[in-house]
């Protein structure tokens, strides 16, 4: 029986043409490109002779495409913290500036930043609604907040982005709370009484 002279690439080649027909279970999206990634630092390993630079030029390769795979990965995270973010500041618990203000204070000293740095944005937020600064929104969600507001205090308004930057991105966006981000929010809390009790005694 005659016998087929086959190289390693063309058999492999057909080996996933095989795979491929529907008769096999598809791998998972992850699975796939994890395939993809070995399937090309393989032809790189290969032609690696061939190519101009030999062994550096893939080195340089292997660099820039790690680099592209963490910025997907990085520009993913903050696609889904954007998204995230549309959801409304407040909950369905009604509470006052006070309140919010009390609660965070709360959450603070019992190492709760997460709920520490929520609560003191809303105090934030219901406070201008108190004192007639803004009128309420329900659904107002913090980057709205920070549009609103830094529109009747502009003076406050890149500390009012900072802070929704700051509650998006420990609600929604996996990092993690600190008490470092949550003065933050708490000293844009403090400007923000000192500025509408300014404003109220003119």
């Amino acid at each position: 029986m005659p016998t087929v002279d086959i190289d390693r690439e063309a058999a492999r080649e057909a080996a996933e043409r095989e795979l491929s027909k529907p008769i096999y279970p598809r791998p998972s999206p992850k699975q796939q490109f994890i395939d993809f990634i070995e399937t090309l630092i393989r032809r790189l390993i290969l032609k690696g002779a061939e190519l101009p630079g030999g062994w550096f030029t893939i080195s340089v390769l292997l660099i820039v495409l790690v680099a592209a795979a963490v910025a997907a990965v990085h520009v993913g995270r903050r696609m889904l913290r954007d998204g995230e973010g549309g959801r409304p500041l407040f909950g369905t618990t009604q509470l006052s500036a006070a309140e919010h203000r009390a609660t965070a204070e709360r959450c603070a000293a019992s190492g709760e930043w997460v709920e520490a740095i929520r609560h003191r944005l809303r105090a934030v937020a219901r406070e201008l609604e108190e004192t007639g600064m803004l009128h309420p929104a329900p659904g107002r969600t913090a980057t709205e907040l920070a549009r609103d507001a830094g529109a009747v205090l502009p003076d406050l308004a890149g500390g009012l982005l900072r802070a929704a930057e700051t509650f998006n991105d420990v609600s929604y966006g996996e990092v993690p709370a600190t008490p470092q981000r949550y003065r933050i929010v708490a000293e844009l809390d403090e400007q923000m009484r000192s500025s509408t009790q300014r404003r109220q005694y003119r």
